[in-house]
């Protein structure tokens, strides 16, 4: 069996710089994602004065803009509700939304770090790389999915509590479709990329 190539020959003394660097912002990047999202969900648990974002579509309110502040019609695009208190689905949503969140993004990290040990290591195409690659694909899109959904179930239940359930649900946004496709797309080109990448590697070196 062959051995990996020495990561000397592959990565640049500024590739493993750069990579090291991503290893530490990664790990920030994880530790942030838990502490917003341990903070978003004490903060909302009493279920009192709960902020929620709330993303709108073809929504117009008045705001204080003209002469004298007197009131101009402007299309919303997002805004923060302070309600009073959700509805218990709602709460939950949010929690679950928020522990998602979080588990996503630490998943990512961890999968992407341990794609960045295997690198510098001199080892980039292998069976396991691709794997993680693919996970990575996978998680992200389940984050990039659920995330939204539940998100956009907290926003609905604040609006209908709040409005006395006389407010058009249907004028909140959902999920981002373009950004799914897209993702869903990088994710699939990635996979296909260390695929053939892992497969070319093991022809080459057969033939050594």
């Amino acid at each position: 069996m062959t051995s990996p190539r020495p990561t000397t020959r592959i990565l640049s003394r500024g590739d493993t710089v750069g990579f090291l660097f991503f290893i530490v912002l990664g790990a920030g990047l994880a530790v942030w994602a838990v502490v917003h999202s341990v903070i978003t969900i004490v903060q909302a648990l009493p279920n009192r004065d709960v902020p929620v974002a709330l993303p709108f579509l073809d929504t117009v309110a008045q705001a204080p803009l003209g002469p004298d502040g007197a009131p101009v019609p402007v299309e919303l695009g997002s805004g923060v509700l302070v309600a009073p208190e959700l509805p218990i689905a709602s709460l939950w949503a949010l929690v679950i939304a928020e522990v998602l969140f979080a588990t996503v993004v630490v998943a990512v990290v961890v999968l992407l770090l341990l794609l960045t040990a295997d690198i510098l290591r001199g080892r980039i195409f292998s069976k396991r790389n691709t794997g993680i690659v693919t996970t990575v694909g996978i998680v992200a899109l389940v984050g990039l999915a659920g995330v939204p959904f539940f998100r956009n179930m907290v926003a609905n239940g604040a609006l209908a509590w709040i409005s006395d359930y006389t407010y058009e649900r249907g004028l909140v946004q959902t999920i981002d479709l373009p950004v799914l496709f897209g993702a869903a797309f990088i994710a699939a080109l990635a996979g296909t990329v260390f695929s053939v990448g892992d497969r070319l590697q093991r022809d080459t070196e057969g033939l050594v």
